[in-house]
């Protein structure tokens, strides 16, 4: 079990680099006016790819953590944080990413494939980051 907490909470950071480096690669496409690339479908498939698999890791440990207790968590914010809110948000998030890379891929002219990628990877990482149970923003947060 703390090899999962551990992967989750390490396996983040990547997440999130990988977040901003898709965003920034749009940007970069859309404001020099460049082709789509194989590469830039790479960068965002590699991106939605990592959500998945950190949301998968996830909910293993929604189910099986001690942190979470259904019966009691609407009295208690942190246990109704990890058990409701910051699940809920992450499965919004993987949607978003998901939605956004097939609309990224659908889009027919090349400055709409980079805005629909800039439009929703940069929701889905707002969300992310107001999600992330920070070690200075909520209880019981960390390595524990």
């Amino acid at each position: 079990m703390n090899i999962l907490i551990h992967a989750h909470s390490g396996l983040r950071w990547i997440v999130l680099i990988l977040f901003v480096y898709a965003i920034a690669n749009a940007f970069s496409g859309k404001s020099s006016g460049r082709e789509y690339l194989k590469k830039d479908k790479m960068v965002n498939l590699f991106t939605m790819v990592s959500m998945h698999i950190m949301l998968l890791v996830g909910l293993i440990l929604l189910f099986t953590s001690g942190k979470v207790d259904f019966a009691n968590m609407m009295a208690d914010s942190t246990r109704r944080f990890y058990a409701l809110e910051h699940p809920v948000a992450m499965i919004l998030a993987t949607v978003l990413v998901t939605i956004g890379r097939k609309k990224g891929e659908g889009a027919q002219a090349t400055p709409d494939k980079f805005r629909n990628i800039i439009k929703w990877y940069t929701i889905a990482l707002i969300l992310i980051l107001a999600s992330i149970p920070w070690p200075f923003r909520i209880a019981g947060a960390g390595w524990a």
